[in-house]
């Protein structure tokens, strides 16, 4: 049975039948539908703001694996690019040198190098830029690889041609050196260790016992071997062809002799103190056209790019040299 409500109407003094209007009864539903909308919204947003479901919950757990992930490949892609920024050096600098081949210039190597900072990045980064950053990276190392494997493949044509040349070039050290412990002096400027001054130092120094064999970098033809008064006491010169010469200096005995053909890991002599020395040594210098060069980029037959980078380290140490 519908209830009826009455008021009391202080001018007639009676009751009277309440009659709410149409228009006051659609506002008092509409108000109480909007509250419990908001109400519900707010309820809703509080739940899952601070309980996740489990479908939200696996795709945080995705997204935290896939930025740990990313961290991860960014680390090893860029060890990758340090590996092959060291092999296009070397390419460049060495190898295509050795046979008088244009360097690749970087702009041919590969179109675009980006340096971005994207592991700093990686927290507010989305899964699409993640993907396209990592794509990016591994086009760019994609086509740098693909020149160089080019560049690789003309190499090995000019050994087919060259390997009378390839013979002739300095490749190995020309004492033991296993340990790589015996670089005592670099290539540059270094003091004198008579005059106390910096002068030139055109080449590397060897220490070893006195009487140690001393190997012919490559094949040749002695130039010279014996004593002279130039500071390299007892030494030898080798003539290897296509503009390379060696020179080993402070032997304690010479065991060749000038016009002499020598193979590469030949003995040539064995290491003194003879000349202008402050202790037993082989002072070794590579000369090319004339004009001395670091030897240090010409033992690729003895060691490998670890060792390499050692060697260069020991090289570069500006101390005193031993002549």
């Amino acid at each position: 049975m519908k209830k009826i409500k009455y008021y009391y109407n202080t001018n007639t003094l009676r009751y009277e039948k309440l009659d709410v209007p149409f228009r006051v009864r659609m506002l008092r539903i509409f108000g109480f539908v909007a509250a419990c909308l908001v109400t519900a919204f707010i309820i809703m947003s509080i739940a899952y703001r601070y309980f996740p479901s489990a479908n939200e919950k696996r795709l945080m757990e995705q997204n935290k694996a896939l930025k740990d992930n990313y961290t991860v490949l960014q680390d090893q892609v860029q060890q990758l690019q340090l590996q092959m920024a060291e092999l296009e050096n070397r390419d460049n600098t060495v190898y295509r040198a050795i046979f008088e081949a244009t360097p690749i210039p970087d702009s041919v190597r590969v179109k675009k190098m980006e340096k971005s900072n994207e592991v700093k990045l990686v927290q507010g980064l989305s899964e699409n830029i993640l993907i396209t950053g990592i794509k990016g990276q591994l086009d760019n190392l994609t086509t740098r690889v693909a020149f160089m494997d080019k560049s690789y493949a003309e190499i090995a044509g000019m050994v087919k041609n060259k390997e009378k040349l390839l013979s002739a070039i300095p490749a190995i050290q020309p004492v033991s050196n296993k340990d790589l412990s015996r670089i005592a002096s670099g290539f540059g400027y270094r003091i004198d260790p008579v005059y106390k001054v910096r002068k030139f130092h055109a080449g590397l120094d060897f220490t070893a016992p006195q009487g140690t064999p001393i190997y012919s970098t490559a094949d040749g033809t002695v130039k010279e071997a014996g004593f002279n008064n130039s500071g390299f006491g007892n030494h030898v010169i080798i003539n290897h062809g296509y503009g390379y010469e060696t020179l080993y200096g402070h032997m304690v005995k010479v065991k060749t002799r000038p016009g002499k053909t020598v193979k590469r890991g030949e003995v040539i002599g064995y290491v003194g103190s003879t000349g202008k020395s402050t202790g037993p040594h082989c002072h070794y210098e590579v000369h090319r056209n004339g004009i001395p060069i670091d030897p240090v980029y010409y033992f690729y037959n003895d060691i490998n790019p670890a060792q390499f980078d050692r060697l260069l380290k020991q090289a570069a140490s500006a101390n005193q040299s031993f002549d």
